[in-house]
């Protein structure tokens, strides 16, 4: 459950301040794919990070049960200095899973090769991407926050990675960002729309996809 109260996250830019998440209170369907829907700008990201933490809100607060991975994708989540496989070694005992299990699952499934044991300030942002995304599919949570990181790589790594994906939200909710409709509707089963700061939640997916080309139209 992914609950939001009073929830509102603004920037200053310039001698203004620009609003892109305005006073939301609402509560996310539990147990769905939710595609993440907002033309460029509108702060779909920045939701994202809100939910998982890892920036703060301006005000209000999120209230979450059960566990969520961090956003695939936002660099933040790994540390420069330290290798993949240390970073896979921490990540591991934060959320308290089989260290060695998740070393050998992540390092398979990102294909570094030797890579895998350099920092991670010398990876380029696809390789970030694979050593990210293959350390959230490693661990089992309740949320899957993805932020278009499902097509990175060559075709077999898009496959391997699209394969585990559909195979982990069988029994987890997730919210995607992605701006290819294809891989909306590969996904996710249902949308919300973020324009002008405020969430539109829709149960069909059709009817978000609809609802953000109007907005965008």
């Amino acid at each position: 459950m992914i609950r939001f109260e009073n929830l509102t996250k603004s920037y200053r830019v310039g001698h203004r301040r620009k609003v892109v998440i305005d006073n939301l209170n609402l509560t996310l369907p539990t147990g769905r794919s939710l595609a993440l829907l907002g033309r460029n700008g509108a702060g779909k990201s920045t939701l994202l990070n809100i939910i998982s933490g890892a920036i703060p809100a301006t005000s209000g607060r999120v209230i979450k049960e059960g566990t969520l991975s961090w956003p695939v994708g936002f660099g933040g989540s790994l540390h420069r200095e330290m290798t993949g496989a240390q970073n896979v070694r921490f990540v591991a005992r934060v959320y308290g899973v089989d260290t060695s299990m998740l070393e050998t699952f992540v390092e398979d499934f990102a294909e570094l090769g030797v890579h895998y044991h350099s920092p991670v300030r010398t990876y380029s942002s696809g390789m970030k991407a694979r050593l990210g995304f293959g350390l959230s599919m490693g661990i089992k949570f309740d949320t899957y926050l993805i932020d278009e990181t499902t097509a990175v790589g060559d075709a077999s790594f898009i496959h391997k990675s699209r394969a585990i994906f559909l195979e982990r939200v069988k029994n987890a909710s997730a919210i995607m960002v992605s701006h290819q409709m294809k891989t909306l509707r590969e996904f996710c089963d249902s949308g919300i729309v973020l324009a002008n700061g405020k969430l539109e939640v829709f149960e069909d997916l059709d009817e978000a996809i609809a609802r953000h080309r109007k907005l965008n139209g």
